[in-house]
């Protein structure tokens, strides 16, 4: 199995030798699956199914199957939003899964991306062609392009985010003049074991290939593969494991600090994702406002709340809900933990104590599903209201500073009505 072209340079390129009973091509054809209306690939404007929105989104924490109903994983895929397009190799989509069932003798082949996927409730059992990963909360596992799994729940119902890439991998980020350690350290990624299964009876396996879903039944399990070796595998890792770093002195660095995974686009230091978590740390800058300033970014950001709870948000957010601003669109938080930021005594402190919020970062603009728009029966706008109190503090010196112009020789300032 390639993950990359076969002369793609030697510290690129990806690869995995499978040792399986049955070869992969032992099935009885593929007949094509009637189209999900809640999933979706092609992000482009010209899509009617896509909208635009220069408004700051948000959404509640989105409803499990009910009881009722039987959704595995794949059945529970919904997209909320993304950019580009899988056939163009370049792009990437954002998924929730709910699921309330594990998948029996069904199995799962992604052919057009990468997926991340961040449990929120409930662990899954995750049995790849490679052997078994077990993804409890705050945990990601990625599966990488074209890799047969299947999602068992043990837990009971199940809920996460998924971000799938396409036409790249993820990767560390460069550490700089953080030197050899720090942030995400290659030792705690963690891959399987092979583990094979001696079953002859019939299976599903469902593959994705440009955002349409296409079935192959065969007799025999997908999950027999006695041994491999190579690069090219699946690998989860615990995001309580990563170093935050900071400053120990004043000021904000850069919400780079927090990148756990990246992939590259195809524009030089042009990221198309970067994955960031905020995590419990200590925040010790002095004569500084400690919150995120009030920003707009070039990069679109789509962030989740693993567990725990968050405040750097600009409304109320919650585990298992999200939120989302397109480049360029203020934001920042309300107007109360201003305040209270502006007026406390800057002593160190312990931040995000029991919490793993995360962010999908992207240089490029998203578009929103219609799912996402109209049928999570979840969506709801930022409260502009929440910044009304948010009055120049400016205005509240003038006096001083126009103490300061009178003595420079300058004219002073008046404030218009």
């Amino acid at each position: 199995m390639t993950g990359t072209s076969f002369v793609a340079p030697r510290a690129e390129n990806q690869n995995a030798w499978l040792y399986r009973i049955r070869p992969a091509v032992a099935h009885q054809g593929f007949t094509r699956l009637p189209e999900s209306p809640d999933l979706e690939s092609n992000f482009l404007p010209i899509n009617p199914k896509v909208h635009v929105s220069a408004t700051q989104l948000a959404w509640r924490p989105f409803d499990f199957p009910a009881p009722g109903e039987k959704v595995d994983f794949i059945d529970g895929l919904k997209t909320l939003c993304g950019n580009g397009d899988p056939t163009l190799k370049e792009g990437l989509a954002v998924h929730i899964y709910t699921a309330n069932q594990s998948m029996e003798n069904r199995a799962f082949c992604n052919n057009d991306g990468d997926m991340m996927i961040l449990p929120n409730e409930g662990r899954l059992d995750i049995q790849t062609e490679f052997g078994n990963l077990m993804v409890r909360p705050g945990e990601l596992v990625v599966i990488q392009r074209g890799m047969r799994f299947k999602v068992q729940l043990p837990d009971g119902p199940s809920r996460g985010y998924i971000q799938e890439i396409f036409g790249t991998h993820y990767e560390l980020p460069e550490l700089g003049p953080l030197g050899a350690n720090g942030l995400a350290n290659p030792r705690d990624f963690e891959h399987p074991l092979a583990k094979f299964d001696l079953d002859q009876s019939p299976w599903k396996i469902v593959y994705k290939v440009c955002g349409k879903m296409f079935e192959c039944s065969q007799e025999h399990t997908p999950f027999d593969v006695v041994a491999w070796h190579g690069n090219y595998v699946p690998y989860k890792y615990a995001l309580e494991k990563f170093i935050n770093v900071g400053s120990i002195s004043k000021d904000h660095i850069d919400p780079s600090i927090f990148c756990v995974l990246t992939a590259k686009s195809k524009y030089h230091g042009t990221p198309l994702a970067d994955f960031l978590i905020f995590s419990p740390r200590w925040d010790v800058a002095s004569q500084t406002y400690r919150p995120p300033y009030y920003h707009r970014n070039a990069a679109t950001e789509f962030m989740g709340l693993l567990y725990g709870n968050y405040g750097g948000r600009s409304d109320d957010f919650q585990p298992g809900g999200a939120s989302f601003e397109n480049g360029f669109v203020p934001h920042g938080v309300a107007y109360e933990e201003f305040k209270a930021a502006s007026e406390m005594e800057l002593k160190p402190e312990r931040i995000s104590e029991g919490t793993i919020a995360f962010m999908f970062e992207s240089s490029f603009q998203f578009t929103l599903t219609d799912y996402a728009m109209k049928r999570t029966g979840k969506l709801h706008e930022h409260e502009p209201s929440m910044w009304d109190n948010l009055k120049g503090q400016f205005i509240n010196h003038l006096d001083e500073v126009n103490a300061d112009l009178r003595k420079a020789g300058m004219p002073e300032l008046e404030q218009k009505k």
